[in-house]
């Protein structure tokens, strides 16, 4: 979810909630204390320079109970950092505190915001020997094909 499709959803929700990757609910008493926009220069394992941005939102939760975060003051809140800091419309990715600082891509299901599972990847594969992966072939179509079968008595064995 980009910067701009998380403002168009905003205006239409009464109440704000976003939802953990396992279904569970960010507790309603969350805040977001940070927005900004995420500078990655890298290279990687094969020596390829690269230049990633996105921009990031920081939830936090903790014992204050009495304050809750709404779709109106988000949306005041992602404008102001757009004015100030110069945001890019980019993908959003999320920072919320689990066992440790987890990090989520962001989708919206027409209730709620979902964090999503964001996984590591080599991203040269071709360049530091991780082959490509095998096609699957199942055996009942090469037995069908005739190709590659050993029958008995053949001497292909």
């Amino acid at each position: 979810m980009t910067l701009s499709e998380i403002k168009s959803q905003l205006p239409q929700l009464s109440q704000l909630t976003f939802q953990l990757p396992d279904g569970t609910q960010v507790p309603a008493h969350f805040h977001i204390t940070e927005i900004g926009q995420v500078n990655k220069k890298f290279i990687d394992c094969g020596g390829t320079l690269r230049d990633e941005k996105s921009i990031n939102f920081q939830l936090w939760e903790d014992g204050d109970y009495d304050h809750r975060l709404g779709a109106k003051k988000l949306l005041d809140i992602i404008q102001l950092s757009e004015r100030v800091l110069g945001l890019e419309d980019l993908e959003i990715e999320v920072e919320y505190q689990g066992d440790t600082i987890g990090k989520y891509g962001l989708e919206f299901n027409g209730e709620a915001f979902v964090l999503t599972k964001k996984m590591t990847d080599c991203l040269a594969k071709d360049k530091c020997g991780i082959p490509a992966q095998k096609p699957k072939i199942r055996i009942s179509e090469l037995q069908a094909a005739g190709t590659g079968c050993c029958a008995p008595n053949s001497g292909c064995c």
